[in-house]
């Protein structure tokens, strides 16, 4: 179990979840999932350990980011319940907390050079199918952090990740209850059906039926509560046209940024790691003895793949690829940028053990001129400034409309047009009326019953708004005559969904009580449990209904689908497969329900771990 563990975490689930990783930190950021900075103020104690408002409001935020990834132009934001979102996130930050803390107290651990290892064999921080530093490190840039929080962040994954798969892993299941499964699962079903349609267009619904239905649902035929708002727009574009750019500025930052081009370099290795059949000074020698192989004509790259206790690079020939400072562990590092082109180092020690070093090549860092990246160079210092003036404007907005009794002193000040919105409802409108966030504002006690200016609201990153109610419209009755239409057409459905129940169940009742009927059945033969051309609804139902017990008496039962039509179903054979399963059919049944039985372990693993814990909510 623990080398399927240890294959697991260097193999393509590895892979997978450092993809994972990459493709949603280059969506949300790193600070969405961890915060460094500390915070007095706390979301949640889980057995001890913190969790800061500061990183819930960003796991809050990668939640939304992550569904508008995912649903993409079907996104809409207005129906995202801001408590439900944050009831979300703060759970999966709890569930997370209490896996990393079972992961380390079962003393699950993955190794420095392991997290080496997936990095450089990562395809996103390669180039030419090769590691290369400088993509590694645009990548992080990107995303907005540095290695080491990255390198935590992969750590951390891989900890649960073995936690599941140690868990998960163990799942198994006997071979009866395989032969049982696979029983039921491939059981197939002989029924008929009669359905007794429910016609709405031959529904009669009289005046005194309408008024009835009115008047009991008066509260459903009310216009709306709605508001009318005033508004003024702060927009981050606006700046744009008064800031510039010195000459200063921008070879500062042009020097700043060609700094971090370093020089890269292409190593190879063997490593011998001490262990308890070997010494620190005898791994070591072997690795000394190693040198003087090589020095006597002996194939590097051979004798790594012989040698070398690096599962990641022994089968390339000790190849690490192309790599820039800061990748390698200190003292490995040192000793390759102290060696000349396919020079060999002395024995080196690091934490994973001792190494044997060949410098393969050198690259040197290509350097951009500075006209080349004028342009980049010029709106990266922009954006600093007008997100700075941006950040001034608002708080100058926020001051100006606490204080003021209306929008025009503060639209005056910041030189902004108030504009107004078309009225809409609680469930929102067009334009700014679709932003959850203006809705809740407008409908709240402060904005809409006392009269005030919201507080500023940021629409996105470059949009922030404040609004008053100009006008409340008050909910008012509608006359019968305007929704007459609607309620005849409701209870014509309802009347006939009813009827058509009514007609079935006498129909089943006289079944049941042995009575034939000169209903025309429509007969299906051998349905299988996913029976393509068969509702789903009647298979469920089917697959449910008690075997006939005898072979001339079926089995009756009925159901209503959902455009009102009732069906009534006879059963009136089961039959079990008569062929035995073949050796890989059962692998394939044992190795879905060990999964199953395995996935089933770790939720109720997760549950007792929630169960046990002490958590608190502030």
């Amino acid at each position: 179990m623990l080398q399927n563990i240890r294959d697991n975490s260097q193999g393509w689930i590895a892979k997978t979840i450092i993809g994972i990783i990459v493709m949603l930190l280059a969506l949300t950021g790193f600070d969405a999932i961890f915060n460094a900075v500390s915070n007095s103020r706390d979301a949640a104690s889980v057995n001890g350990e913190e969790i800061s408002q500061d990183e819930l409001t960003q796991a809050i935020d990668m939640q939304r980011r992550q569904l508008a990834q995912q649903l993409g132009r079907d996104f809409d934001p207005t129906l995202l319940n801001d408590r439900l979102l944050r009831e979300s996130a703060l759970n999966s930050l709890i569930e997370r907390m209490l896996l990393l803390q079972a992961a380390k107290s079962s003393d699950f651990a993955f190794s420095q050079q392991s997290l080496d290892q997936l990095i450089l064999q990562t395809p996103e921080f390669q180039v030419e199918g090769a590691f290369n530093a400088a993509r590694f490190d645009q990548v992080l840039q990107q995303m907005g952090y540095t290695r080491m929080q990255f390198r935590r962040l992969l750590e951390q994954e891989m900890l649960i990740g073995q936690l599941r798969a140690g868990i998960a892993g163990t799942g198994f299941v006997t071979d009866r209850q395989i032969e049982d499964f696979a029983r039921l699962e491939r059981q197939t079903r002989d029924f008929a059906t009669v359905t007794i349609a429910a016609d709405a267009a031959a529904v009669e619904v009289g005046d005194d039926e309408v008024r009835a239905y009115y008047e009991a649902h008066a509260d459903q035929f009310r216009t709306p509560e709605q508001v009318v708002l005033e508004y003024v727009e702060l927009k981050k574009d606006a700046f744009f046209d008064q800031v510039e750019v010195s000459d200063e500025e921008l070879q500062e930052l042009y020097h700043n940024q060609i700094a971090n081009l370093a020089e890269q370099r292409r190593a190879a290795h063997i490593l011998i790691e001490p262990g308890d059949d070997l010494s620190d000074e005898q791994a070591r020698a072997k690795v000394e003895e190693i040198r003087k192989r090589v020095e006597a004509g002996e194939d590097f790259a051979a004798l790594a793949k012989e040698l070398s206790q690096d599962p990641g690079s022994a089968g390339e020939g000790g190849d690490l690829g192309y790599a820039g400072p800061g990748v390698y562990d200190q003292a490995f590092e040192d000793a390759l940028y102290a060696l000349n082109e396919n020079q060999l180092s002395e024995p080196v020690r690091s934490e994973f053990g001792w190494h044997l070093i060949k410098l393969l090549g050198v690259r040197s860092p290509e350097v951009p001129t500075l006209e080349s990246m004028r342009p980049q160079l010029e709106r990266e210092i922009k954006a600093r400034q007008v997100e700075q003036r941006f950040v001034e404007a608002s708080k100058r907005l926020e001051d100006a409309a606490f204080e003021a009794s209306d929008l025009s002193q503060p639209a005056e000040e910041l030189g902004l047009k108030v504009q107004t919105t078309p009225a809409f409802g609680r469930e929102g409108g067009e334009g700014i009326a679709a932003n959850r966030q203006v809705i809740q504002a407008a409908f709240s006690e402060e904005v809409l019953v006392d009269g005030n200016n919201s507080s500023v609201i940021e629409l996105d990153p470059d949009t922030s708004i404040a609004l008053r109610v100009k006008q409340h419209l008050q909910p008012e009755a509608l006359e019968l005559d305007q929704v007459r239409d609607g309620i005849v057409e409701q209870l014509r459905r309802d009347k006939a969904t009813e009827r058509a129940r009514s007609e079935g169940e006498k129909l089943l009742a006289s079944l049941r009580d042995g009575e034939e009927s000169s209903a025309e059945w429509q007969q299906t033969e051998a349905a299988t449990r996913n029976q393509e051309g068969v509702d789903p609804v009647l298979l469920q139902t089917v697959f449910r209904m008690p075997k006939p017990e005898v072979a001339d008496k079926p089995s009756y039962s009925g159901v209503s689908l959902p455009d009102g039509d009732y069906v009534v179903l006879r059963l009136s054979g089961v039959s079990e497969p008569a062929e035995a399963l073949s050796d890989e059919e059962k692998q394939d049944y044992r190795r879905f329900l060990a999964s199953r039985a395995g996935q089933q372990d770790f939720a109720a693993f997760r549950g007792k771990q929630q169960a046990e814990a002490e958590i608190e909510r502030y």
